[in-house]
């Protein structure tokens, strides 16, 4: 398997260039600088990253796409209904996802590098309606239900938390003295981190920091992948 060398120094430079002068005119100025330390490295890393990922989840999508439906998210911000107008993103975001489809659909391990420094995630960011019947079920279920609590302690005990409460109460219908009755609170499932530093982005140990990672977060990528498969939510 070939070693992803690191990103250039110059990724995050372009990133932090971009921060400050957020306007078509530059992107347009710098767009040899964009395919050459941007794209073809994010390209790359994709691919190498997904590989490695594979040996946590054998279908995983690894997509290098560039028209938004694969791994890498769109570099164009939609501002239509946002008062900030600035037209790109400062940062580089990519999933690789489990299953068929749209990937914020399914469960994922994700990736964010900023302009400072670089984050990973593995859940679901959204649940679309039919999913978050799905989960409701599966913290009902006791055997998934009782994973979900082994998940979320294996995941804090790795330093990580989970995040995705969303409601105040239990939902309608719904018994609130359920023993799991507070998991039916959350709206979204996942978990993650930032600080990997410049000097690692930059560097060959980024895949196998990154690996560490995902590897301890996997378990909510694979709880997820069982409540799919049990319940639906497609």
């Amino acid at each position: 398997m070939s070693r992803f060398p690191g990103f250039p120094i110059e990724t995050q430079a372009f990133l932090r260039e971009l921060r400050e002068n957020n306007t078509r005119e530059f992107f347009a100025d710098n767009r040899a600088r964009f395919d050459e330390v941007i794209k073809a490295p994010a390209l790359e890393w994709v691919s190498a990253m997904g590989a490695r990922l594979k040996t946590l989840d054998p279908d995983i999508v690894v997509d290098t796409r560039l028209n938004g439906s694969g791994s890498l998210m769109r570099w164009t911000r939609d501002t239509r209904f946002s008062k900030d107008k600035s037209p790109y993103k400062v940062n580089i975001a990519m999933m690789w996802w489990h299953g068929a489809g749209k990937k914020m659909q399914h469960p994922a391990f994700g990736m964010q590098i900023s302009p400072d420094d670089a984050g990973l995630m593995a859940g679901m960011f959204q649940f679309p309606k039919p999913m978050l019947e799905a989960y409701r079920q599966a913290v009902l279920d006791d055997e998934l239900g009782e994973a979900l609590i082994d998940t979320a302690r294996a995941v804090e005990a790795a330093g990580y938390s989970l995040s995705g409460l969303h409601y105040k109460t239990t939902p309608r219908g719904y018994d609130k003295e359920h023993p799991r009755a507070e998991w039916l609170k959350y709206n979204i499932l996942h978990a993650g981190g930032h600080g990997i530093s410049p000097s690692v982005i930059a560097s060959p140990e980024l895949i196998d920091v990154c690996y560490d990672s995902f590897e301890k977060l996997a378990p909510i990528h694979h709880w997820l992948v069982a409540v799919q498969e049990r319940y639906g939510g497609v």
